[in-house]
């Protein structure tokens, strides 16, 4: 039955008659792009029931072993893994390095073992001896700006492929251009909610997943998606539900830009 309004609800009971659960290689198949040629960048983010993105500064702890999963299987089917820099601080990241078990299956599937790990920075503060650097299994790229400091820019080249993505901050469209150029197309972003923000403006996003923990936070967590200082609103993008998966009181959903609307 539609309402007067033309919307039209439909129930979702907790506890009631599931399909039996999904297997990695059936969330392969629903998570894999269907044309790899065509460019595509996804971001992926958990968040509170009040839309924190953190608690006590990191994410980690606000997902449970569905979301985590999910995590995974998204680097495994990504050509690239984009993150920002001060997100690879706070969340404690190291070298970027999938499973045995994930880089055979990239083979069988035509991929290269590992994807690349791609740090957004404009402000290159990155430490060069890093393990993320120092172990990384793929040769890292760092999106940066043509004003980032050369000395630390020398140091970083030693390591990583440094690439100008912008005069005086980093361009999604650019960067973009950047990670298809180098033979990239399937983009997978991991945040933080600032680099969320700066796509989302710039309207670079093409496809969303965002977790939904069952838990409140309170404090004063970030949102998923946070503009810098002095940056205007954007108008509203409309997304498309594409999915919606469920592991007890927890909700990952699956949303596609639509870009017939702007909202």
């Amino acid at each position: 039955m539609t309402g007067s309004d033309g919307s039209r609800l439909v129930r979702v009971v907790p506890g009631g008659p599931e399909e039996a659960p999904l297997t990695d290689v059936d969330l392969l198949a629903t998570l894999s792009p269907r044309d790899r040629s065509r460019p595509c960048l996804r971001v992926n983010f958990v968040t509170t029931l009040d839309g924190a993105s953190t608690s006590d500064g990191v994410s980690g702890s606000l997902g449970g072993p569905a979301d985590g999963r999910v995590f995974d299987l998204l680097r495994r089917v990504a050509d690239v893994v984009v993150v920002g820099a001060g997100t690879v601080r706070d969340e404690g990241y190291g070298a970027m390095r999938l499973s045995e078990d994930a880089a055979t299956w990239r083979e069988q599937a035509g991929l290269a073992p590992q994807p690349v790990f791609a740090l957004v920075s404009g402000s290159l503060r990155l430490d060069p001896e890093s393990t993320v650097f120092t172990e990384a299994p793929v040769r890292p790229l760092v999106l940066t700006t043509d004003r980032a400091d050369p000395g630390a820019r020398r140091a970083l080249e030693r390591v990583a492929d440094v690439v100008a993505c912008g005069d005086e901050r980093v361009d999604p469209h650019l960067l973009r251009d950047a990670l298809v150029e180098r033979g990239l197309p399937q983009m997978h972003c991991e945040g933080g909610p600032r680099l969320f923000g700066d796509l989302v403006r710039a309207d670079a996003v093409d496809e969303l997943f965002l977790t939904l923990a069952p838990l409140l936070e309170g404090g004063h967590g970030l949102r998923v998606s946070q503009g810098a200082d002095g940056d205007d609103s954007s108008p509203l993008r409309r997304m498309r539900l594409a999915h919606v998966l469920r592991d007890g009181d927890e909700l990952l959903t699956w949303y596609v830009r639509d870009r017939a609307q702007t909202a």
